[in-house]
């Protein structure tokens, strides 16, 4: 790889994008898994049975919040967001494992973080009592070329600085948490119930929650992937109140 800075323009995005790389995982895993405590080795029959004649247990399972028998499967996301969410989704650290793309070995692409025209952009009310309003179109103008502006002043000194020698672990302290960055994400449907719980909001949900509008994006993609390999247990954890078991 060559150490000689590319000239990239900077490009702008609203979204993020995750992707299910790999996974293991399916309803009947929470079956055999839950079936070993009475049945023993014969629990594994489960593997060969349709999970929906099993969907009253699924469901007592999660109403009583025995969690173990949900830890027994694997889902691997390959996730595209700015910084900024990275540094609150890494704070979810018990049944999650993670590998992120490195400014130490690698020269870091210019894509940023804009906010689109649907995001709330005011924030009012009390700690606590927060809630957020559509901005004005003035402020939605101000945003994105502030921001716009902003980012390539940062890329510019970054790439000033590549070029004349520095290494990119101490040039990269120029770009901001707006920067995009990407990311492996490993967990099982226990770990990521609880991420849900906390990161998104839904009208079945029995705990409130004010996550930040970024990363309630990537939890809404990563559920839609989820619910498909786990239809039951999706059921469930929404019948239940979105509660993590």
């Amino acid at each position: 790889m060559s150490d000689t800075p590319a000239e990239t323009k900077p490009s702008f995005r609203s979204d993020v994008t995750v992707e299910l790389v790999k996974h293991a995982a399916g309803d009947s895993d929470v079956l055999w898994a839950a079936r070993v405590s009475t049945a023993g080795e014969h629990s594994l029959e489960e593997l060969t049975k349709d999970p929906e004649r099993s969907k009253g247990l699924i469901n007592f399972l999660m109403r009583d919040r025995h969690g173990s028998p949900f830890e027994h499967n694997s889902m691997t996301f390959f996730i595209s967001a700015p910084i900024f969410v990275f540094r609150e989704f890494m704070r979810h650290r018990v049944g999650w494992s993670y590998n992120e793309e490195s400014g130490r070995y690698r020269e870091l692409q210019p894509v940023f973080y804009v906010p689109g025209q649907d995001r709330k952009l005011v924030q009012q009310g009390r700690p606590g009592k927060y809630e957020f309003v559509a901005g004005t179109e003035a402020q939605q103008v101000l945003t994105e070329r502030a921001l716009q502006s902003s980012y390539v002043q940062a890329y510019e000194a970054y790439q000033e600085m590549l070029a004349a020698g520095v290494a990119r672990e101490v040039a990269r302290a120029a770009l901001p948490v707006g920067l995009f960055s990407s990311m492996y994400a490993t967990c099982n449907a226990r770990s990521l119930m609880h991420f849900l719980g906390l990161r998104t909001q839904h009208e079945q949900a029995k705990v409130p929650s004010f996550p930040q509008r970024e990363i309630e994006m990537v939890g809404e993609r990563m559920e839609e992937h989820w619910a498909t390999l786990m239809p039951l247990t999706h059921a469930a954890f929404n019948m239940n109140g979105r509660v993590a078991p």
